[in-house]
């Protein structure tokens, strides 16, 4: 062993050679040593064999340099050396694998190496590599996380694509074995998985056509591995959001519909659709639009028929295989689960409203019911089950069954399907047929009071059940007798005690008297020791390996572990412990009903009080944009009187300034008419200039009355909704005293009434023992007078915390109404705010006009006085027009002071 060890260090030693050709030597060398080939090896010696390659492998791995030596090694093109180095790699991964793992793990670039071989070119080296990947991925979450990273779902999925799908060879049944590696319990990758959108590349898949084209082995591997893989992504142990996003997914892309198209085909492998059944199964369970689409998917017959039809067909036919029969139970299992309507239509077609009187058509409860009753023992087992799953959970389905009649005979009167079980149930049919009888029963008769008092309401049924139960039969029947067992508690438990010959306490009498209760108690637990019990416990689908292991099914056995304690306590519970407990159950509904009222109306006024701040905030953004809009509007108006100033104080000081310069200059020889017609024109000119400027100075008083107006408007309107607020703010602070003040003495009335119930049960103790002094008694009743009086104090203020509630409510309807008026008061003001603009733009325009006017008159009158200057009137006429000049400055300093005034 010392020179085997040797011998293969030296080869290790050859790896690090610089010469290829040494280099993929000496990795051959270590592969036949290593690896096991089977076809050299004898079958009576494979084991020894197998212990060297441990052996060997384990001597090559002491040293993780060597691993790390081959990694490398990977990274060389030469295919005399990249091609070896994967094969003895694999090798290595096959004996030890989780060791070997653990040294890439750690290895830098390790796995991203080893998923380069993906994208080789050499299709032998790269089908290599994805064998390498599925033993390196085998059971090793850290690295199937990193290898899905490393973008091998796109890669695999382009090397499925180009071998053809399902068409391909073994590549393609290797790339899903590996992709199954992936993503099997890896919730990580299943998502991711799913987020890449790589569900919609499945679906070409399993186009494969319905003609009978021809199904070779390999492409019967290969779509059973695709169907696996679908599995895999919507599996019922996944987490339910992932597996809920995957089943929507395969809907929205037509992955499901493809599915249903090989469902309904012709010429599909037997195995090939029972797995397609179980695929549909679980694409659809639980997702109320895949299930409403499979409801809705036809047989291509003639006439069309539903495809549950067809498939309840096959599972109650004998002769159809064991397999595919469970599988069509899966499938109508995983329609009908959280599926409230699909229930409702498979017992609709039970009642007798909806029964096709001419009987071209057959449904899917008429099939049910041919199956629940027919000579087969796994058709009744089937049909049972699968008619307990349209109950499942659905109080209103299992009071609709109760309607259901059955003709057993010509000239006899027609039974109802309950009756009919039970009946079959008593003539001692196989233990299948009534194991699938008694499933029924319990799930019809658990949370339905109406179907308990229908049970019971025959005679029969108690005595059978008590009679199979009390009895001391083989192993074999000790199955039914917990059956019974579990059935009559659910009798006890779920009884309303209409019927007051099997009221709750007679029943339990019976059971003491006939039965016994240890007795009881232990022939319930035959069902939960049973060895079939936790199988069909642990995975929704049934899979048995024969029809006789056919006993339990999933969705039972949880409701026994729901019901087989509460069954234990309610038989072992005296009558005054079943009142006491009725009385609390009374007594908690109506305190749940009182505070669910109030928890309901408070929310109504808290959604109420939370549209008024939603309106008050609304309110007060309206507000802000219309005081935004004023002041903008009141600055522009100022700009324009600022400009308007300027130009007045323009005008002035220009006048003055031309008259002197031009002073001086005089020409003779000017007629006076010429001069009077100037004078008259400068007249004429004064007196519209006093016009003008008499209506800019209203126009300028309408504008500031109208600023004024809106500026009050403005105040009043905020005025309203901050009283609005404080008010809103002071109702809701009342009703939160008025809410813990009411939970405050609700707490002490329950506390009273405790108080009351114990001094009251004292008195009835002191009554019924030994006389006492008649001081205790008067005490005790003192203290009895005294709680009832404080209770009904506290009644009293809880009355009134409703009066005040109620009046709290009115005062908030008040205010709702002034919002209301707010509401239209502000709308009349917005549309007065509008006229007002409309206003202030029409201001603004005669204002224009108006300089304009009073510019060109300013420009005419200095023409004028320029002409009378030189036309060379007297002197006197000259002060005069100076005087004339002085006057108008004087005007317009009074209509300046006047401006600044306002």
């Amino acid at each position: 062993m010392i020179k085997l060890k040797t011998w293969i260090w030296g080869y290790c030693a050859a790896l690090s050679s610089s010469d290829s050709e040494i280099i993929g030597y000496a990795l051959d060398t270590l592969y036949n040593i290593i690896s096991n080939d089977e076809e050299e090896v004898e079958e009576n010696s494979t084991r020894q064999s197998e212990d060297l390659g441990s052996q060997f492998t384990e001597i090559f791995i002491k040293q993780q340099e060597n691993v790390t030596l081959l990694l490398s090694l990977l990274e060389e093109f030469d295919f005399h050396v990249r091609w070896p180095g994967v094969k003895l790699l694999t090798a290595l991964l096959k004996h030890l694998g989780p060791q070997v793992q653990q040294i890439i793990l750690v290895s830098p670039m390790g796995v991203s190496r080893l998923m380069d071989l993906l994208a080789d070119s050499r299709e032998v080296i790269r089908n290599d590599g994805v064998l390498l990947l599925q033993a390196l991925t085998r059971s090793n979450g850290a690295i199937q996380k990193i290898v899905a990273f490393e973008n091998a779902f796109e890669r695999l999925l382009d090397i499925i694509t180009e071998e053809g799908n399902s068409d391909g060879g073994i590549v393609v049944e290797d790339c899903l074995i590996l992709l199954q590696n992936l993503l099997k319990n890896n919730n990580s990758n299943q998502n991711f998985f799913k987020e890449g959108s790589y569900i919609q590349r499945m679906k070409p898949w399993f186009e494969v056509g319905d003609e009978n084209s021809g199904w070779s082995a390999q492409k019967v591997t290969n779509l059973h591995l695709m169907l696996q893989l679908v599995r895999v992504l919507v599996s019922p142990t996944n987490p339910p959001g992932a597996t809920s996003s995957c089943q929507k997914a395969m809907f929205q892309c037509g992955l499901l519909q493809q599915l249903c198209t090989i469902l309904m085909a012709t010429g599909v492998p037997a195995d090939i659709l029972t797995e397609t059944i179980n695929t549909v199964s679980e694409v659809i369970r639980g997702c109320q639009v895949n299930q409403d689409y499979f409801a809705s998917v036809n047989a291509p017959s003639n006439p069309p028929r539903p495809a549950i039809v067809v498939l309840l067909m096959s599972m109650v036919n004998e002769r159809q295989p064991f397999v595919l029969r469970c599988a069509v139970l899966y499938c109508f299992q995983c329609f009908l689960y959280k599926n409230q309507k699909g229930q409702g239509e498979i017992v609709s077609t039970l009642l007798p409203s909806t029964i096709d009187a001419t009987g071209n058509s057959v449904s899917a409860g008429q099939l049910l019911c041919g199956g629940l009753f027919s000579t087969d023992s796994l058709s009744n087992w089937c049909a049972a089950v699968a008619l307990a799953h349209a109950l499942q959970e659905n109080s209103t389905q299992k009071e609709q069954l109760l309607r259901v009649q059955l003709a057993t005979s010509i000239g006899n009167p027609p039974v109802s399907l309950l009756q009919q079980c039970t009946n079959i149930l008593s003539q001692g049919s196989k233990i299948q047929t009534r194991v699938g009888l008694l499933m029924l029963l319990c799930t019809w008769l658990s949370n339905c009071p109406i179907a308990v008092t229908h049970f019971l309401h025959n005679s029969a049924n108690v005595p059978f059940l008590t009679g199979q139960i009390a009895e001391n039969l083989g192993e074999e029947e000790q199955l039914v007798q917990g059956l019974c067992a579990l059935l009559l508690g659910i009798s006890i438990y779920f009884n309303d005690n209409s019927l007051e010959s099997y009221m709750k306490e007679k029943l339990k009498q019976l059971i003491e008297k006939r039965i016994g209760k240890e007795n009881f108690i232990e022939k319930l637990g035959f069902i939960s020791k049973h060895e079939l019990y936790s199988r069909a416990s642990q995975k929704p689908q049934p899979n048995f390996p024969s029809p006789e292991c056919m006993i339990f099914d999933h969705e039972f056995t949880k409701l026994v572990k729901e019901l087989e304690g509460v069954i234990t306590k309610a038989i072992y519970k005296s009558s005054e412990e079943d009142k006491k407990e009725e009385e609390v159950k009374k007594t908690l509904e109506q305190h749940d009903n009182i505070v669910t009222h109030y928890k309901n109306m408070i929310r109504e006024q808290d959604l109420q009080l939370e549209e008024l701040k939603q309106q008050i905030s609304t309110l007060k953004c309206q507000n802000e944009q219309l005081q935004t809009a004023v002041t903008q509007q009141a600055s522009q108006i100022q700009q324009h009187k600022d400009q308007y100033n300027l130009l007045k104080v323009q005008l002035g000081k220009d006048s003055p300034h031309h008259g002197s310069s031009n002073g001086g200059a005089q020409v003779n020889g000017i007629p006076p008419e010429e001069i009077g017609r100037l004078r008259e024109e400068i007249e004429e000119l004064k007196s519209n200039q006093e016009f003008l400027r008499s209506q800019l100075a209203e126009k300028d008083s309408l504008i500031e009355n109208l600023k004024s107006s809106q500026t009050s408007r403005d105040t009043n309107e905020a005025t309203a909704s901050a009283r609005d607020s404080e008010q809103i703010a002071e109702l809701k602070q009342e009703l939160a005293t008025l809410k813990s003040q009411l939970n405050s003495k609700s707490v002490e009335i329950t506390k009273l009434q405790t108080e009351k119930q114990e001094l009251l049960q004292k008195i009835e103790a002191f009554s019924q023992s030994v006389p006492v002094p008649g001081e205790s008694e008067t005490v005790v009743a003192a203290k009895a007078t005294d709680v009832e009086g404080r209770l009904s104090a506290l009644l009293q203020e809880t009355k009134e915390l409703k009066n005040e509630i109620k009046a709290l409510s009115e005062e908030r309807t008040a205010i709702k109404e002034q919002l209301d008026s707010s509401n239209s008061t502000i709308v009349i003001l917005q549309n007065e705010k509008n006229q007002l603009e409309v206003n202030i733009t029409d201001s603004k325009k005669e204002q224009d006009d108006l300089l304009v006017l009073l510019a060109d008159q300013d420009q005419k009158i200095l023409s004028l006085k320029h002409k009378l200057k030189e036309l060379g009137h007297p002197d006197e006429e000259e002060d005069e027009l100076e005087s004339i000049d002085q006057d108008d400055e004087d005007d317009e300093d009074e209509v300046d002071n006047n401006q600044g005034d306002n």
